[in-house]
C-alpha cells in the first residue's frame, strides 16, 4: 500500500467525519431542532461506520489523531507514519470547517465543541469517552486497521453511544481533529486544549487495559511496511 493512498484516505475520511457530524449540529440548530441529540449522535456514528468500511483497508480509517497515537502506543503503528497521519487528519478537518463556514455563514460555532460543565469534569469526560472508544477499537481491529466485518458497527456504535452520554456535557469530541477543524473556522480556540489533552490521555490509558485483558494478542508486532 502506497503511503500517498493512506494519506489521501485520512484527509477524505476526516473531512467526511467533520462535514457530516458538525453539519448535523448546524442543521439541527438552524432548522428547528429536527434532528435532536439522538439524531446528531446517530449521524456521527453512521459516518464513522461508513468511513471504516470505505477506507479501513487503505489507511485503517483512524480519522482521529488520538486513535493514531493510541495505535502507536500499543505498538501497532510505526512512528514514521504518526506525524503524517495526524497532519492529514488535521488538514481534512480544517477543510471541512472551512466548507461549513462557506455553506452556513450565519452559524456562529459551526458545531465546535465546548464544555457545559466545569473544566475538571469536562476533561474527565473526554478522557473516559476516548478511553472507551480506543478500548473498543483495539479489540476489534487487526493491527492498526479497523477492517473486521463488524468493526465498523462496533466503532460507529460506540461513537454514537458515547455522544449520547457526553454530548450535552462536552460535545463528546473524542477526537482533536473533530474539535480543531470547526474551532479554527469559527476562530474560537478558547477550550481546544481540553479536546487535545483529554483524548490523548484516554487512548494512552486504553492500551494497558487491553493488554491486561487480551494479553499479547492486544499488541501484535508491526509487519514490514507498517501494515
Amino acid at each position: 500500500m502506497e503511503n500517498g493512498d493512506r494519506y489521501v484516505a485520512e484527509v477524505l475520511g476526516t473531512f467526511a467525519l467533520v462535514f457530516a457530524g458538525c453539519g448535523a449540529i448546524i442543521v439541527n440548530d438552524l432548522y428547528g431542532g429536527q434532528l435532536g441529540l439522538v439524531g446528531i449522535c446517530i449521524v456521527f456514528g453512521l459516518i464513522v461506520m461508513a468511513m471504516v468500511y470505505s477506507i479501513g483497508n487503505i489507511s485503517g480509517a483512524h480519522i482521529n489523531p488520538a486513535v493514531t497515537i493510541g495505535f502507536y502506543v500499543a505498538g501497532r503503528f510505526p512512528l514514521q507514519l504518526v506525524v503524517p497521519y495526524i497532519a492529514c487528519q488535521l488538514v481534512g478537518a480544517v477543510m471541512a470547517g472551512v466548507v461549513l463556514r462557506l455553506l452556513f455563514p450565519e452559524h456562529e460555532s459551526l458545531g465546535a465543541t465546548s464544555p457545559a460543565v466545569s473544566v475538571g469534569s469536562a476533561l474527565a469526560v473526554e478522557v473516559l469517552l476516548t478511553f472507551i472508544l480506543m478500548f473498543v477499537i483495539l479489540n476489534v481491529s487487526t493491527g492498526h486497521k479497523e477492517k473486521g466485518i463488524m468493526a465498523g458497527v462496533a466503532v460507529g456504535g460506540v461513537v454514537a453511544l458515547n455522544a449520547m452520554v457526553g454530548g450535552p456535557l462536552t460535545g463528546a469530541s473524542m477526537n482533536p481533529a473533530r474539535s480543531l477543524g470547526p474551532a479554527i473556522a469559527a476562530l474560537d480556540l478558547s477550550s481546544i486544549w481540553l479536546y487535545i489533552v483529554g483524548p490523548v490521555i484516554g487512548v494512552v490509558a486504553a492500551w494497558p487495559t487491553c493488554r491486561w485483558i487480551q494479553g499479547r494478542d492486544c499488541c501484535p508486532p508491526i509487519s514490514e511496511g507498517g501494515e
